[in-house]
């Protein structure tokens, strides 16, 4: 699986995406900006997003239209989670900073399991 790092402060893209590859999955990024992670998306399943970003608060923005236009899994990794409230229709998981290599690898593992589901036509929420 494909997975965007979308994270503004270098060290935890970096934790993000060593903990993706370890998982078996391919990194796309990491990324910083919304203009940056709209450009790789369609190159992406799924995208760990932070809710701010290098250009302001705009991970949920963004998240809304990764989700919509390119229908790529969203899960939010943030420091405030807080923000998210109920969550956005549509985001797979949110996950609070700081976090562990198996919560990222669970959350991964079930967007994997959905995306499966959803080629065979059967997606259920998670």
């Amino acid at each position: 699986m494909k997975v965007m790092i979308v994270e503004d402060e270098n060290i935890i893209a970096l934790e993000l995406e060593r903990i993706a590859q370890e998982a078996g999955h391919q990194t796309v990024g990491p990324v910083s900006t919304m203009e940056q992670a709209l450009a790789y998306a369609p190159k992406s399943d799924v995208a760990l997003v932070d809710l701010s970003l290098s250009d302001g608060l705009s991970g949920a923005q963004l998240a809304r239209r990764l989700i919509d236009r390119f229908g790529v899994d969203v899960i939010f990794v943030t420091g405030s989670p807080e923000s998210v409230g109920n969550g956005i229709a549509g985001a797979l998981d949110v996950i609070a900073k700081p976090f562990t290599d198996e919560r990222i690898v669970s959350a991964l593992s079930r967007a994997e399991a959905a995306r499966r589901k959803d080629l065979d036509g059967s997606r259920v929420a998670i």
